[in-house]
């Protein structure tokens, strides 16, 4: 039985663990929904959805990042892994 999968979250839980995030991060900020959606660019409605049921297009969500000053957090998403030995990068040339 492979356990690997057993600590991982759903595609859901991580959107509204995300979004709750956020809207922590904007009240911190003292930012009203109103006025991350202006400063964002990211229409009201969507901001509201985002933060009820954590759906945002990519593009939205960047825009709060950027905002919320958040946005370097990406650039660890997709991150390629380093290797901790030889044999691991044996293996992945073998792929």
């Amino acid at each position: 039985m492979n356990t690997n999968f057993i600590n991982f979250k759903t595609p859901y839980e991580v959107s509204m663990e995300i979004a709750e995030k956020a809207k922590a991060k904007r009240k911190y900020m003292k930012l009203s929904q109103q006025k991350l959606a202006e400063k964002s660019g990211v229409s009201l409605g969507s901001l509201k959805r985002f933060e009820r049921t954590g759906e945002i297009s990519l593009s939205s969500l960047l825009k709060l990042a950027l905002v919320l000053d958040s946005l370097k957090d990406f650039d660890v998403l997709f991150e390629k892994p380093e290797y901790a030995s030889i044999e691991e990068v044996l293996n992945d040339k073998n792929r």
